[in-house]
Parts: C-alpha cells; structure tokens; sequence
C-alpha cells in the first residue's frame, strides 16, 4: 500500500499508524504470521495485536519488532549525525572522492604517448 501522508504536516498518532500498518505489511510479505512475529521480537501475541492496529506500542516494542524483521539498519538514517552541520554536508559533498586511480609505480617512467605514423614504423 502506497502511503501519501505528509509526516511535516501530520499528528503524532496519524504517523504511528502508517508505520505499524507499514510494519504489519513487512511481516505479511515476509509471510510470518503475527505469533512468529512476536515470538522473534520477544514480545507477546496481544503486543504485536495491538501494533498492528496502530493503538500504541512502546518504543522498545518497535525496535525490537525492527530487528526481528531485519530492518534495524535503517534505524541509523532517522537522525542525522548532530557533529555534522548541514552546510558542512554540502561543503563536503563537492570533495567526496568518486572514482579511484590506481598509483603508478614511481620507477616506471610513464610511456610517452605515439601517433603511430612515426618514423621508423614499418606498417
């Protein structure tokens, strides 16, 4: 299900909703069923009832729901890292390496690069 809600303009309880349907629609396409959930999240059957219906869970409820759907990775892109300012993001972003070169061996002098119509070419 696509979710349009605009979290900036949306209540507390609205963006728990989405994320406990988001959550109960995870489990279902990993084909667990809610007992499997709850026995892999080490919480009760009622706990995982009760998320699925978007009536509130605690915050360690969900992160544990979240490793037990091996999605806690994705816990780290919530908050940005706080010693970075965001000018410095951008800053940065002009000096980020985007290819690497192998280093040349400093006794090999480079070859001098040919034409090929030079004199003494016998083709």
């Amino acid at each position: 299900m696509e979710n349009n809600l605009d979290f900036n303009l949306a209540t507390s309880e609205q963006i728990e909703s989405v994320l406990c349907e988001q959550l109960a629609n995870i489990r279902l396409t990993s084909n667990l069923t809610q007992a499997d959930l709850a026995q892999r999240a080490g919480v009760s059957l009622p706990t995982i009832k009760r998320m699925e219906k978007g009536a509130g869970i605690s915050l360690n409820t969900f992160i544990r729901v979240l490793q037990a759907l091996g999605l806690s990775g994705n816990l780290t892109t919530l908050l940005p890292d706080p010693t970075i300012r965001p000018m410095e993001r951008v800053a940065a972003r002009g000096t980020e390496r985007k290819r690497s070169r192998p280093k040349r061996s400093p006794d090999v002098p480079p070859t001098p690069w040919k034409w090929g119509d030079e004199k003494g070419n016998d083709k």
